[in-house]
């Protein structure tokens, strides 16, 4: 989903914050004085209650975001303001320039993410005085615009957004795409247009220029992670002209897997000016379209080529279905009726739905009922008042995974805990008696883990009227988790008795069932807005009538463009053989998950440890410059260290004295590990070389000159190495196994990972097929290991990435950077889980289960409990700062600092 795609600021700040639609202008450093109106003078302000932050101009608001995370943000709608003047009272006992400071008197503030949590709004609905001092600008450089767009919020929705979008064009025509950033200085420019750039719920304008190589979007505002999105042109392997807010204005452009940025989704002010940029993008010699042809696809389907999903959402894709677009999300057929039984029978046609009828048509005395209303019906007649996909169904189903999106949408509110989605089997029921909900599935339900089924504790839904608080979904008998239940379902989809009839539903979504004689045949007629070609926004004249409509669309869903205008072919060819994500995949047993020293599944041990009680077991010092890497080989019952003095060394835990020191370059050495039989250590080092050491004999068997710059970190699986370098490359490498050894002379090249910039470190996790590299400019890269492809890039930090793993269990990605924040995010989606201003700088992690280690400049380790978000012990481990931690699979942990010492830690277990 685009969830995916757009990850949150480290700015507390988001567009989300925002009305849907709403336009965000300028940014103004401010101090803020909360006034008490009953009790204060407004020329008498408190200078102790002062607040430093930012306020945010914006089209329909005006918002403070406080510096300090413990004040919640204050949004104070433009509607609801009585009075903007300037501040001629005493700040600090003096007395101020008199155009430094002006007050916003309003009867509605609203407050937000209060210490920093995701929580419905706080509507405080009583005159107050809101008092701002400018910082680095005067009165004149802020109050003229706040000033006209509050007269634009006194006026009627339509003219309200008439004088907003002269103000908007009157800004972006002042602003000019700056050439400076171009990437070669021999692009041509070959067009520039305006255009708003579209994620769920968000709308960002921007300039858009075309050169002979690359398409450039420069957002207005400052709200973009990114100040310029960058798209080779011959990365782009997909354009596709979309329907947005029933007109033919979007533009969706696809990239190749491994680029990053893989989606971008532009919104124009006309057809004519995204027909230009279509055509202009599409004629460029380094364009190389893979668009697929309809019925390439269909036939593909037909003989078992593709599965059901993947040409479900090829379906979805033709007919401007995006993610987008919240209004035209994918749609995704209900195809399981059966959430009683303990098993699902997939040979009894009873299991399924009947995939020739609509949701609204399954229930033979509800649609009696509507039909009977139909017949005394005037033109233009629906059946359903409701319809099947809208903004409100797509984000109810995924409300634990993006509560931010829900509270954007419903004005700051969560639904009442007891209409949430809370049972499989309640929801099903409902969609079949329900008097108006006609509700079809999400791509979602088919594919990944199941995640938006499970509440994380982030967000505090309320407890429902039987005393139970919003948790996770309930789950039907035949599901043990929300992976298998994914996994059934998707099994389902795929199943024989689906594919002979998917067909019969595609006649009705996409087909020639959707509308006319036919579609009143089939029990499938929604109301006349919903469909493509219904209206013509532009036609109408009258500007009030034409914000309601509009106001209509976004909030009642559209019916997808009609693809077939003939019944739709009938699968025959046998069903496509690929494997499912299975629960055992997905979340592998305690037992079944492989032990060794530094394999991918270090957070994971057979008894739980209690790192509240970390001792301290043996302290050694050999090295002469800061441990870079340090890794216990349990077997062997030694410690290996490699440090900035270029040595290598082995330390025996047992006999507590050294075993090896070894100079294996004349460069320094960053990272390395023991392979699982305990016989060979590989190590990287800043000469651009991997180094392959015997443990038994002693000597250097092999070394790899793997990459063009600096190791920075190296990972092996399964015969498979990996290697990450300054370079901004990942190298993949295979390592045949003749009888018990490895021949490290015959490795084999398998490919290159390509980032934006520098790899300073990676993490493997087999039971999600994902490998994770972190960069120098903050970016986390997401790999596909089964085909290296990229899923997805998030930008996480400001900087460098020191650290980071993947807490396997829950498919989270950990990470801790220069900018002092340490981050836990959704593998999958990208969303911020978790986040916490460390104030000093985190340099190294180590995972066991849900447990994560810090290593901290100050010297300390901090042992953090991620299930509860909280800190739960610190110890003070070396005399500067902690370079390198690892923790192994017994638990024990071992550490090395700035100070050239190596500490063993070993907690006890429960």
């Amino acid at each position: 989903m685009a969830f995916q795609h757009e990850t949150f600021r480290q700015e507390r700040f988001s567009l989300l914050l925002l009305e849907p639609g709403e336009i965000y202008f300028d940014d103004f450093s401010v101090n803020y004085y909360p006034v008490d109106h009953d009790t204060e003078d407004i020329n008498h302000v408190n200078e102790k209650r002062k607040q430093r932050g930012h306020l945010k101009i914006c089209s329909k608001s005006a918002v403070f975001v406080p510096k300090e995370k413990e004040y919640p943000i204050l949004k104070i709608p433009l509607k609801n303001v009585s009075s903007i003047d300037e501040y001629s009272g005493n700040l600090y006992s003096k007395t101020p320039s008199k155009d430094k400071g002006f007050v916003i008197k309003s009867d509605v503030c609203v407050e937000m993410k209060k210490d920093n949590i995701i929580s419905p709004y706080l509507f405080k609905k009583k005159e107050a005085q809101h008092l701002f001092e400018l910082n680095y600008v005067t009165v004149e450089d802020c109050l003229p615009s706040l000033c006209q767009l509050h007269r634009a919020s006194t006026l009627p929705p339509a003219d309200q957004g008439a004088m907003i979008s002269a103000i908007v064009l009157s800004r972006q025509s002042r602003v000019k795409f700056n050439t400076s950033w171009l990437d070669d200085l021999y692009e041509r420019i070959e067009m520039e247009s305006q255009a708003d750039k579209i994620t769920p719920l968000v709308t960002n304008p921007g300039r858009v220029m075309v050169t002979t190589s690359r398409l450039y979007f420069q957002p207005f505002n400052n709200v973009e992670t990114a100040t310029l999105i960058r798209v080779k042109l011959k990365e782009i392997g997909q354009i596709i002209k979309r329907r947005f807010l029933l007109k033919q204005i979007g533009l969706e452009i696809i990239c190749g897997d491994s680029t990053a940025q893989p989606h971008l989704y532009l919104a124009f002010k006309t057809q004519a000016e995204r027909d230009a940029l279509y055509d202009t993008v599409i004629k460029q010699e380094e364009v190389q379209l893979t668009q697929s042809d309809q019925q390439d696809m269909t036939l593909k389907w037909q003989n078992g080529v593709i599965s059901n999903f993947d040409y479900l959402m090829f379906l979805n894709s033709a007919a401007d279905r995006s993610f987008f677009d919240l209004t035209q999300y994918p749609v995704m057929p209900w195809v399981i009726q059966d959430f009683s039984s303990p098993t699902l029978d997939f040979n009894n046609p009873d299991t399924f739905r009947d995939l020739a009828k609509p949701i609204g048509a399954l229930n033979d005395e509800r649609l009696a009922r509507m039909k009977e209303r139909y017949a005394d019906m005037p033109e233009p007649k629906f059946l359903y008042g409701a319809h099947y996909s809208t903004p409100g169904y797509v984000l109810f189903y995924l409300s634990r995974q993006a509560p931010e999106y829900v509270l954007c949408l419903q004005n700051g509110k969560f639904d009442q805990p007891d209409r949430m989605f809370n049972s499989l089997w309640d929801l099903w029921q409902n969609c079949l008696h329900g008097a108006a909900d006609f509700k079809e599935l999400i791509p979602e339900f088919y594919q990944g883990n199941g995640e938006f089924m499970i509440n994380s504790g982030v967000c505090n839904f309320g407890v429902r009227q039987d005393g139970r608080p919003v948790g996770n979904v309930d789950l039907p008998p035949w599901a043990a988790s929300p992976s298998d239940c994914i996994h059934k379902l998707r099994e389902a989809l795929e199943s024989d008795h689906v594919s002979r009839h998917i067909n019969e539903w595609i006649d009705l979504i996409f087909g020639y069932k959707q509308r006319g004689e036919e579609a009143e045949k089939a029990d499938n007629v929604f109301y006349y807005m919903t469909y493509e070609g219904a209206i013509n926004l532009d036609s109408i004249t009258d500007p009030n009538e034409r914000a309601c409509m509009e106001i209509q669309i976004m909030e009642f869903g559209q019916v997808p463009k009609q693809l077939f205008t003939s019944p739709h072919p009938v699968r025959h060819g046998p069903k496509i053989e690929r494997p499912l994500l299975s629960p055992s995949t997905c979340k592998p047993k305690r037992e079944e998950v492989e032990r060794s020293d530094n394999d991918y599944s270090k957070n994971g041990t057979a008894h739980r440890a209690d790192f509240t009680t970390l001792k301290e077991v043996i302290r050694f010092s050999l090295h002469k410059s800061a441990i870079s890497d340090v890794q216990l080989c349990l077997k062997k019952k030694m410690a290996v260290s490699v440090s900035q003095d270029s040595l290598f060394k082995m330390y025996s835990i047992e006999e507590q004295r050294q075993l090896r020191s070894v100079p294996l370059s004349n460069m320094a050495l960053s990272s390395c590990l023991v392979l699982p039989e305990g016989k060979t250590v590989i190590v990287g080092s800043w000469d651009n070389n991997v180094y392959f050491y015997s443990v038994e004999y002693g000597n250097v068997l092999d070394t790899l000159h793997a990459h063009d710059d600096a190791i920075s970190h190296v990972c092996w699986h399964r015969d498979v190495l990996y290697t990450a370098s300054w370079d901004s490359t990942v190298k993949v490498w295979e390592f045949h196994q003749p009888g018990s050894q490895h021949d490290f002379k015959a490795a084999e090249f398998v490919l290159q990972l390509d980032h934006e910039n520098g790899v300073t470190v990676m993490a493997l996790s087999e039971p999600a097929q994902r490998l994770v590299s972190a960069t120098r400019d903050g970016q986390v890269y997401v790999w596909d290991l089964a085909t290296y492809a990229l899923h997805n890039v998030f930008h996480v930090h400001a900087g460098t990435i020191a650290a980071l793993d993947i807490i396997v269990d829950k498919d989270q990605i950990v990470t801790c950077g220069e900018d002092k924040y340490l981050r836990v995010l959704d593998l999958e989606s990208g969303t911020e889980i978790f986040v916490k201003d460390m104030k000093q700088t985190v340099l190294c992690l180590g995972l066991s289960s849900s447990t994560v280690l810090l290593g901290l400049e100050t010297g300390k380790v901090q042992v953090w409990d991620m299930e509860k978000a909280c800190q739960i012990h610190e110890i003070k481990a070396h005399n500067g700062p902690v370079t390198c931690l690892h923790v192994s699979a017994d638990s024990s942990v071992v550490t090395g600092g700035e100070d050239r010492s190596v500490c063993l830690w070993r907690p006890d277990m429960r």
